[in-house]
């Protein structure tokens, strides 16, 4: 069973480059401090990397 990651926006995307919040929508988020939930994947690694300074990320068991 792939592992599952609980990704939460704790910074605006207000200001923000368009890729940055191009990504952010692309992740599912559409409001500040909204918490969504993906698999663990390198697709969704790499988008996390790009916008780090905007999420927090935790893993769900």
């Amino acid at each position: 069973m792939p592992k599952k990651l609980a990704i939460t926006q704790v910074r605006s995307g207000v200001g923000r480059k368009f890729k940055h919040r191009r990504t952010l929508k692309a992740l599912g988020f559409k409001k500040h401090q909204q918490t969504v939930v993906h698999d663990d994947s390198p697709t969704i690694r790499g988008m996390l990397r790009q916008v780090h300074y905007l999420v927090q990320v935790h893993e769900v068991k």
